[in-house]
């Protein structure tokens, strides 16, 4: 289904609180969810959606999480299944009852193929989940694992039923119609994170399926015996057996301990990955990478991020003992080609088709751990620049009071005459006042009939002139603030905002000549703003490299005036947007070239 990339791809939108409610009921009462924090885990609030049509021209929607992630999809027009993505199923592994195991050997020809044979089951791990099955039927594919259910790489419907492929009444043709696989085309409009680790399955359940448990006994205990977190699998199961990681935690000084043979197969362990992983999408021309640089980057964060060991996982304490051998042993084996050079040696290719590579389990990393620490640290640095810039963030807003002749207006309307009104509330006002008197013209209807109205009537007149007997609703509303008085609110950050009567004006950045030819820049009007007179000055001397002084304004109550020895406008302006002042509030001129002339 996303075996090509999509054919086209609408703009993603917010989905609503009502639309979210409705698709977490469906998610809740589809997949039989008893507990209503799986419903807000697998429709989390922020969620997008987005219309898509595949390479086959199906219409379907995508449903991403806040963090990208796809978690849900439909495909058909009008289609009101939901089938959860890969992203989706790791947070519930046991969210569709029915699924069947495959080696981990044929996923990359199911990929391809985007189809699961028959004789690529594996019936022996699946065959109580099989035999309820039936064509149609939305099933989940998993690696087989002993003793454990790998996680999902792979949601399609049934092909077959599944009693049939139990019985080997059907051993050829398709089993199963894939609809999306690891890494296809909608995986890769995600995180791209690595799957969970195998989820082992306790004692009891085990027991339950060897002596022959129905299917409803089985589907029904799945989420009691089964951990239901990756996390929480690693935790209990530590290297996948639960009895050694209680065994370790006994004696951790003895158990924990690693032979050099064991850090061997985990460092070729992580080689598989990182050739599975990182080093699959390097281009030719990124080699020859020098051994250091192919081991510290690639082989050390492929590590397995569950293993709770004292024994460290380097070359050191290997078998090996020297990066070159560990080395020399791989390309033995076929999984890269070294090249000759001093003082080391250098990879010239790697091999990522390598049957080893292919039959690889994907494990969670130490890479993918210290990714996850950076993500957070940036979250929470960026957090902290965003909580940053609020408060030095400086908002102005204009408003207006009823007077004069706008008080008849506001009384018209009974609405209070002491209150401040923002532009959009005035002009609310004024669109109800007109529907309350019916003053639309009504063969014009962009015009107001004015000239029927005393209140609008005195509004527009002026001295010597009569009101016209028609106007726009534009004209309206400049008249009626000018009628109004003019007030403002600023606000610094979260401090309390200061609201005081008059217009607002503009800071004044101004270039002048003084004292023979000598140019200045002089700031004034800024103390509106709530920015301080000693402040300015100490900050643009030292970025300005130039002598500055605060002088105050002929006049009463006409505030200061910064001066700043040269041409200094950009630094100025500058430096109060950087303090929060919209930049529309500063007014910049320089004329010092006309003093000149």
């Amino acid at each position: 289904m996303f075996k090509k990339p999509l054919s086209d791809i609408k703009t993603s939108a917010p989905l609503r609180g009502s639309d979210r409610r409705k698709l977490k009921q469906r998610v809740v009462e589809t997949f039989a969810l008893k507990d209503s924090e799986d419903g807000n885990l697998l429709v989390p609030e922020g969620l997008q959606s987005m219309k898509i049509t595949t390479h086959a021209r199906d219409p379907g929607i995508l449903y991403f999480g806040p963090d990208g992630d796809p978690l849900w999809f439909t495909i058909g027009k009008n289609s009101n299944e939901l089938i959860p993505t890969l992203y989706t199923l790791w947070k519930r592994p046991f969210l569709i009852p029915g699924w069947i195991s495959t080696p981990g050997l044929v996923v990359p020809i199911l990929a391809g193929a985007q189809i699961s044979w028959c004789p690529a089951v594996s019936p022996v791990s699946s065959m109580f989940y099989l035999t309820a099955l039936t064509p149609g039927a939305l099933v989940c594919i998993t690696t087989h694992q002993d003793r454990a259910r790998g996680p999902a790489f792979a949601v399609g419907r049934m092909a077959v039923h599944g009693a049939q492929i139990v019985s080997n009444q059907v051993t050829k043709g398709k089993a199963v119609t894939i609809l999306h696989i690891f890494r296809d085309h909608l995986f890769m409009m995600g995180s791209k994170c690595q799957p969970p680790e195998p989820m082992p399955f306790t004692a009891t359940s085990t027991s339950k399926d060897e002596g022959g448990a129905t299917v409803e006994e089985v589907t029904e205990g799945v989420g009691k015996v089964a951990l239901e977190e990756a996390g929480s699998a690693e935790e209990a199961s530590g290297d996948g057996n639960g009895a050694a990681q209680g065994d370790r935690e006994a004696s951790p000084s003895e158990e924990d301990k690693l032979s050099p043979e064991e850090v061997s197969s985990i460092l070729r362990s992580s080689l598989l990955q990182a050739l599975q992983t990182s080093l699959s999408s390097l281009p030719p021309s990124a080699f020859p990478i020098p051994a250091t640089t192919f081991y510290t980057s690639h082989i050390l964060p492929a590590r397995p991020a569950s293993l709770t060991q004292t024994t460290p996982i380097d070359i050191k304490h290997s078998a090996f003992k020297s990066l070159t051998a560990f080395l020399k042993q791989s390309e033995k084996q076929g999984l890269l080609r070294l090249k000759e050079s001093k003082p080391d040696v250098s990879i010239a290719a790697v091999f990522p088709t390598h049957a080893d590579v292919a039959s690889h389990n994907l494990h969670r990393t130490v890479g993918d751990i210290d990714n996850v620490k950076r993500k957070e640290k940036e979250r929470a640095e960026k957090k902290e620049q965003e909580e940053e810039a609020r408060e030095h963030s400086l908002s102005v807003v204009k408003l207006w009071k009823p007077h004069t002749i706008s008080l008849k207006f506001f009384e018209d309307l009974q609405m209070d005459t002491s209150t401040l009104y923002t532009h959009s509330n005035v002009k609310t006002a004024l669109n109800k006042y007109i529907a309350a008197h019916n003053l639309v013209n009504k063969q014009e209807k962009q015009y107001i009939n004015v000239g029927s109205d005393a209140i609008l009537a005195a509004m527009l007149s002026k001295k010597g002139a009569s009101a016209p007997e028609f106007s726009k609703r534009e004209e309206l509303l400049f008249a009626l603030l000018d009628r109004m008085q003019p007030w403002h609110r600023v606000q610094l950050g979260s401090s309390d905002p200061i609201t005081k009567k008059g217009q607002l004006r503009p800071i004044s950045v101004i270039v002048k000549i003084r004292q023979g030819r000598k140019a200045c820049t002089l700031i004034t009007g800024f103390e509106q703003f709530q920015l301080a007179s000693d402040a300015i000055a100490e900050a643009l001397r030292a970025r300005c490299a130039s002598a500055t002084a605060v002088t105050p304004v002929p006049g009463k109550s006409a505030g200061e005036e910064i001066m700043v020895q040269g041409k200094q406008i950009k630094p100025v302006v500058d430096y109060l947007l950087g303090e929060g002042v919209p930049k529309r509030w500063i007014e910049a001129a320089d004329l010092s070239d006309a003093k000149k002339k």
